[in-house]
């Protein structure tokens, strides 16, 4: 019997120990199950993979005529290649040609993709007994094995990362392993030429929904920087994100540093508070926030905290001049911060 755990498949993707038979790639982990049917047929077409004789099947097509799938197997390739079958979206009713398959694949190699498959599922459990059969889990990534996987990415194309890179995409991304390779891809291209990525560029590449320029938008006006508010501003703005909305997280934002200028007051150091704020700011934010609360006073927060919620209201009042407001309100708070 052979049941791969989840963290063996890379490794058995590298040198599979079997180059024929019936291989299962299941999960839930769409993306992943993809890329490891087709990982697995790169690596069983060997040096020349032109030569290889590769069908594609949908599972629906062979449910009604499974039949077809055990006189694809047998039959002769034309060019004596390698016979590779992949079959997408698999399912039990595959079960009884695998069966008569599955000792004698008369050198096929036969991949199969399926969703979530319990251990009594029929098809998991004839590839797992099967002596020719293995059963590839994909799972969602850890955020360790994400971690490893865009090291990896940077490092082959030799590519320095900062720091933050990766903590950040890990923040942007999903456990989709094929959305992260997409974004992996666009983002070595994009420094094929400077062979260096910071979190700006992440940012401005993944960031497709302009949440997360929200953190750029108040970082930049409670720490003074004009021309990164007015770029953060404008990603945000222009995937839609609500004036009324980001004037709110503001208040909130500049109300929290009152609090905590509070605490600095009386005696503990910008790093100590923000250490112990729960729920914790991300660290690539610390450094950020460490400086907006030396650059402001408590008094001058309270103000900033009371104009924030008039130009809230004000917005709320005048939904037509809501960015207007935005603008004016962020840009004047940035000039204060830049005077301290």
């Amino acid at each position: 019997m052979t049941a791969l755990k989840a963290h063996e498949v890379a490794r058995f993707l590298v040198r599979p120990d079997i180059s024929e038979g019936i291989f299962l790639a299941y999960g839930t982990d769409g993306g992943l199950v993809r890329e490891t049917a087709e990982r697995l047929i790169r690596q069983l077409s060997g040096n020349d993979p032109a030569s290889a004789s590769l069908t594609i099947f949908d599972g629906p097509e062979l449910d009604a005529e499974p039949g077809r799938l055990m006189l694809e197997a047998r039959s002769v390739s034309l060019f004596g290649g390698k016979r590779i079958i992949r079959v997408r979206n698999a399912s039990k009713a595959l079960v009884m040609p695998l069966t008569e398959l599955r000792d004698d694949p008369g050198g096929a190699a036969i991949i199969l993709e399926a969703g979530n498959l319990t251990p009594r599922d029929a098809l998991r459990a004839l590839v797992e007994s099967a002596k020719l059969g293995r059963a590839l889990p994909c799972y969602p990534d850890s955020d360790e094995t994400l971690a490893n996987l865009m090291r990896d990415t940077f490092n082959q194309q030799g590519i320095r990362a900062d720091a933050d890179v990766i903590p950040t995409l890990r923040d942007i991304l999903g456990n989709d392993r094929e959305i992260t390779r997409r974004e992996l891809e666009k983002l070595t291209l994009f420094a094929a030429a400077s062979k260096s990525l910071t979190r700006e560029d992440v940012l401005l590449l993944c960031a497709d929904n302009g949440a997360l320029a929200i953190d750029a938008i108040l970082d930049s006006s409670g720490g003074g920087h004009a021309e990164k508010l007015e770029m953060a501003l404008n990603r945000a703005l222009a995937a839609s994100v609500n004036p009324q909305q980001l004037l709110a997280m503001l208040a909130n934002h500049f109300a929290n540093l009152r609090r905590w200028r509070v605490e600095v007051d009386n005696g503990k150091s910008p790093r100590a508070v923000l250490e112990a704020v729960k729920p914790k700011p991300h660290f690539s934010r610390i450094g950020n926030l460490e400086q907006q609360l030396r650059l402001w006073s408590e008094p001058a927060l309270a103000n900033a905290t009371e104009r924030l919620l008039n130009a809230t209201s004000d917005s709320r009042r005048k939904p037509v001049l809501a960015e207007t407001i935005l603008r004016r309100t962020t840009l004047a708070l940035c000039m204060q911060a830049a005077t301290h």
